[in-house]
């Protein structure tokens, strides 16, 4: 069945930088920029009448501050925002909610796992890689100039894109349920691409806030980090497809963290599994000889991997290979450089 048949976008553009579009009654989309080759991040405001509820905030830099100002005073009236509601860790949405912490008062809603996380991020600043990444890199088979490259520069700190977090948060579990925006939400935990990702499901219509765990078009990016070396997050990640795609059901309007509202959502279900099994086969036939992470780009990823890529599908790539390590279907030595060599049992 073609997937593009059946999956709509409601709406063929996003809404310009400073202006948004209502995607259900009192639920504005907005749409911020990310210095990054995935250039945006969806950012939802729900209209609590006298305030708003935002959902996912953008990074935190000096443009952003100016473009929230904007959006304040133009599509969300001059509003405060009472509540931001963080749907993951990562710094493209959770970067502003300490800003609209401090200007507004506003309270920040948040898994523990997401709000740890972000928390020890944003106060772990390093000047230079530490000796557990730079062994990670190795270990990964990274290209030597891109190695020799990263291993003199500063590397990426969540501090430099998130404003400060204080210390008070509300915890966001499993199965409660949660108003906003005129509307009662279940929670449904996902995982994979960040630990108790949060995704909201209306009670009261087809609508579904899905971050990043539910996108159309790419699939999420599924790592693995020095902090973590030996975890399997595609096993996380696939657990929470069997989980969610029950749920599913072809008229839900998702609202995701990038690209475009869509319907469809069993289909996009099935697709965002499959692509992964698929990557899987193919590591497996290629893994007949040994190689390294980085070797298995090609077989892993269908575009062209550069320095500006490089990290994230190095990250995936083992991912990948660490999956098929915890079920006990390749294994791995170290070659001389440092690098592991992954092979077929």
């Amino acid at each position: 069945m073609d997937g593009g048949e059946i999956i709509h976008h409601p709406w063929p553009e996003p809404p310009a930088g400073d202006g948004a579009t209502e995607v259900a009654p009192g639920i504005l989309w907005l749409r911020l920029p990310l210095p990054m080759v995935l250039d945006h991040v969806n950012v939802y405001a729900l209209d609590e009448g006298d305030s708003w509820t935002v959902v996912d905030t953008g990074i935190h830099t000096p443009s952003a501050v100016a473009l929230w100002e904007g959006l304040l005073a133009g599509p969300l009236r001059g509003k405060p925002v009472s509540r931001v509601i963080a749907t993951h860790h990562h710094p493209d949405h959770i970067g502003m909610a300490g800003w609209l912490m401090d200007r507004f008062g506003a309270s920040l809603w948040a898994s523990r796992t997401s709000w740890l996380m972000a928390r020890m991020l944003i106060l772990d600043v390093e000047d230079r890689p530490t000796p557990q990444a730079l062994e990670f890199s190795r270990a990964g088979g990274m290209d030597p100039d891109i190695y020799a490259k990263r291993a003199g520069e500063r590397p990426f700190n969540f501090a430099d894109s998130c404003a400060a977090l204080p210390v008070g948060y509300r915890r966001i579990v499993e199965g409660e349920l949660i108003r906003a925006g005129g509307r009662d939400w279940d929670v449904r935990m996902g995982g994979g691409h960040a630990p108790e990702h949060v995704t909201l499901w209306s009670r009261d219509d087809n609508l579904v806030i899905a971050g990043d765990q539910i996108l159309p078009g790419i699939s999420p990016n599924i790592g693995v980090y020095p902090t973590e070396p030996e975890a399997d997050p595609l096993a996380d990640w696939l657990a929470a497809c069997a989980r969610l795609a029950p749920h599913a059901r072809a008229d839900h309007l998702v609202l995701p963290g990038h690209k475009l509202p869509f319907t469809g959502l069993p289909v996009r279900m099935r697709q965002l599994a499959e692509n992964h099994h698929s990557a899987l086969d193919r590591l497996r036939a290629f893994l007949a000889e040994p190689h390294t992470a980085a070797e298995c780009f090609p077989l892993l990823f269908r575009r062209r991997i550069d320095a500006g890529t490089y990290g994230l599908a190095l990250v995936e790539s083992v991912a990948h290979l660490n999956h098929l390590l915890h079920a006990g279907e390749v294994r791995r030595w170290r070659r001389a450089d440092g690098a592991w060599l992954w092979q077929v049992r």
